[in-house]
């Protein structure tokens, strides 16, 4: 490979990276990954025999998150999100304190269910609503929505289904999803407890000890037997419904929709939100029966959107209009991206600097790679960063159990240590982005501020945890 070759190969690298980071104009993602393969493979960096590879790589990931959102749309569809909302205040009953637990574990469950972005995408919106329903001050919104983002986006760590990194990677290294859960949950869980620990003790004179209480459902039944409560304008509640609503002192079953709007059918919602426990369940059984998680993943996701054409009409085009099928060249594109650095000699770099260190094991093991990996994914994101990691631990010829622990360390390390910068993760940036469109401005010299008391102590913790963990488990 000549110098100009290889030259040419990290400016197109760093060119692709600072687009994808800055995105012009709201420039779709997946145009410059797919820019910059195209230049790779023009200058011949990455050659056209490597492009079958890449794609038996990474299809399996993008089906299966792309399953996802399908899924988490049919839920929109029915009111799921809107329901969380309204459960939000509810469990929270008149508690400042107990409303930053619940939201902790609604982002928590969402990314377990969903994956990392598309918690940010619902769960954002959902404690922004929350907040002015309340009519929380901008100050003490902020814990609810920094703490939000930090444990949606860290939840990716423990499940290896719920970040596209994750599933890529794990294909990699040839670690199934059960084997990855067991070593994981424990350590990653740890981290993330104390993250929400921290960021409510800095910001305990913040957040308000009493809230508003949704008010107790006085049932009734109207002509034409709809079900609903009695509501007084007073209330929490009645600060989102109209007049008319008001003034009739009546409104449906639902607090947070419009006074007219549809009454959930709870059936439905029942059936629908059963399924998705089902098919997240499906993926640990299927991985051990060695059935690829894309194929579960596209089954639940037709069985959902079927159940909902049958049960209610709606067929499937808001799907097909709502679906970022982009992900699929973005992920490909970045891939190619990253097996050009590789064939630059990227990977062989960082082996030469970093293989005495990891191939000696142990804490010492860990705590290199897990550093490494935060330190890269704040430069240039975590997504080409823990694929460039993960590259390199397979090129250092270690064993496969060393290797195996040492992509968990990667792994917390890019989903983790990579929220000390909202550069570090695609979902802060998303996250960010949603703040501003909503007219609250968090700079980005305040959220590294608050990671830097925050996130260093968590990375810290799920690596020890994840040392301690593999020594007792063997």
């Amino acid at each position: 490979m000549h110098e100009a070759q290889a030259f040419g190969a990290y400016v197109i690298f760093a060119a692709t990276i600072a687009l994808l980071i800055w995105r012009p104009r709201g420039l779709n993602e997946a145009y410059p990954a797919t820019g910059g393969a195209l230049a790779l493979l023009l200058i011949g960096i990455v050659r056209p025999q490597e492009l079958g590879e890449v794609f038996g790589i990474v299809s399996g990931a993008v089906v299966t998150i792309l399953c996802t959102i399908v899924m988490s749309i049919v839920l929109d569809s029915i009111g799921f999100f809107r329901w969380s909302a309204y459960n939000v205040i509810r469990y929270a009953r008149g508690s400042g304190i107990r409303l930053y637990w619940v939201i902790m574990a609604l982002c928590f469950l969402m990314t377990l269910f969903f994956n990392n972005d598309g918690s940010i995408l619902i769960t954002t919106p959902i404690i922004i609503q929350v907040a002015r329903l309340l009519r929380l001050k901008i100050h003490q919104q902020i814990p609810y929505l920094i703490g939000g983002a930090m444990v949606a986006t860290a939840a990716s760590a423990p499940i290896g289904v719920s970040n596209l990194a994750n599933l890529i990677a794990l294909r990699i290294v040839g670690l199934d999803l059960n084997t990855y859960a067991w070593l994981m949950i424990p350590p990653s869980m740890a981290g993330i407890a104390v993250i929400a620990l921290l960021l409510l003790a800095i910001h305990w004179r913040a957040i308000p000890r009493r809230i508003a209480r949704l008010p107790e459902r006085r049932t009734f039944t109207d002509d034409a037997g709809e079900e609903g409560y009695i509501i007084d304008s007073q209330t929490a509640a009645g600060r989102w419904l109209p007049e008319s609503a008001l003034e009739s002192g009546k409104t449906p079953f639902h607090p947070l929709r419009r006074a007219d709007a549809y009454v959930p059918d709870w059936r439905l919602f029942q059936l629908c939100i059963t399924l998705v426990v089902l098919i997240r369940a499906s993926f640990f059984a299927g991985s051990a029966a060695g059935i690829p998680i894309e194929w579960i993943a596209a089954a639940g996701a037709v069985s959902l959107i079927f159940i909902r054409w049958k049960w209610t009409g709606i067929g499937p085009a808001d799907l097909i209009r709502k679906t970022p099928w982009h992900i699929l060249a973005f992920a490909f594109g970045v891939y190619v991206v990253v097996t050009g650095m590789r064939n630059a000699g990227l990977t062989d770099w960082i082996t030469a600097q970093v293989e005495p260190y990891i191939a000696a094991g142990g804490l010492m093991s860990i705590m290199w790679t897990g550093g490494l990996l935060t330190v890269m994914s704040n430069l240039i994101n975590n997504l080409p960063s823990v694929m460039i990691g993960t590259m390199a631990l397979t090129d250092m010829g270690l064993d496969g159990r060393t290797l195996q622990i040492a992509y968990l360390a990667n792994i917390i390390g890019s989903d983790v240590g990579a929220l000390l910068t909202p550069l570090g993760t695609l979902a802060a940036l998303i996250w960010m982005f949603i703040l501003k469109q909503h007219g609250i401005r968090v700079s980005w010299g305040a959220y590294i501020r608050t990671a830097l008391l925050v996130i260093p102590a968590g990375l810290f913790v799920s690596l020890a945890a994840l040392y301690l963990w593999t020594q007792w488990t063997g």
